[in-house]
């Protein structure tokens, strides 16, 4: 199943329950809250009052986005303490603060390798589980550099430990962006869906409609779920997200179930 939704950082200047009618509004299921603005780490009443909200407007929580680098000395239990009393199934984490040209060492990638580990174990014990977010400047820069990631932790956890989230790589092709996403799709719980180009020019979800049609096709056929959250619509504009959500139900409900 695919679960269209939006990141609540796409909106930073709408507060809770006027984000959640725009997103209601829109037809869409679920919302990402961000650590940013919205549900700020050990904020835990807000956290409940934001899952109540979401829960009256009919929607779901997605995830927490909680922006935690995975890294020596930065504890994790706050975080995980936000996300159960938001209802977050997942929390969106990054993989360190340094890219993989710069941790080609063992060495380099062990910390960030053993703080990811030491978080899905302590999610474990709250029913939450940890995705890294592809971002540059951490060890999800990459493909190959992601997916090194993911059997590493794995096997200091003893099996498939992580999920991992996926966004079209900047002034990627849409034939690069995805063999990306089919190296990846089975680790793969989240989408972050945008049209940037060139660079980070926010652009119509439409103007990559080639590119986003064949991803949700791959995401149908790859036998697992998967939540698909709208981001970085044109100039932030709330206006926008009607038309950026009736384009990705229209693609979904066209997209065939192949593989």
């Amino acid at each position: 199943m695919l679960t269209t939704g939006l990141c609540s950082v796409t909106f930073r200047q709408l507060e809770p329950p006027a984000l959640l009618d725009l997103a209601a509004q829109a037809g869409l299921a679920a919302v990402e809250w961000g650590a940013d603005v919205h549900v700020p780490a050990g904020d835990l009443a807000a956290a409940r009052d934001v899952a109540a909200r979401t829960a009256d407007a009919g929607l779901l929580v997605a995830s927490y986005g909680s922006y935690w680098r995975a890294r020596p000395g930065d504890d994790v239990a706050e975080v995980l303490a936000t996300a159960h009393a938001l209802g977050a199934p997942r929390v969106r984490v990054w993989a360190g603060e340094a890219g993989s040209a710069a941790a080609r060492e063992p060495a380099d990638r062990r910390p960030v390798v053993r703080a990811l580990a030491e978080a899905v174990r302590r999610a474990d014990d709250l029913g939450l589980r940890i995705g890294t977010e592809s971002h540059g400047g951490t060890l999800t820069d990459t493909t190959a550099s992601t997916l090194q990631l993911l059997a590493e932790v794995d096997d200091l956890v003893g099996r498939p430990a992580l999920t991992t989230y996926w966004q079209p790589t900047v002034d990627a092709s849409d034939e690069e962006a995805l063999g990306e996403l089919g190296a990846l799709v089975d680790r793969v719980s989240t989408v972050h869906a945008f049209s940037w180009g060139p660079g980070t020019r926010r652009n119509p979800l439409r103007a990559r409609e080639a590119l986003w049609t064949r991803v949700l096709t791959v995401l149908r056929g790859s036998g697992r779920d998967h939540d698909v959250l709208l981001e970085f619509v044109p100039d932030d504009d709330p206006g926008a997200l009607e038309r950026e959500a009736r384009a990705l139900r229209e693609w979904l409900n066209a997209a065939p179930a192949t593989r």
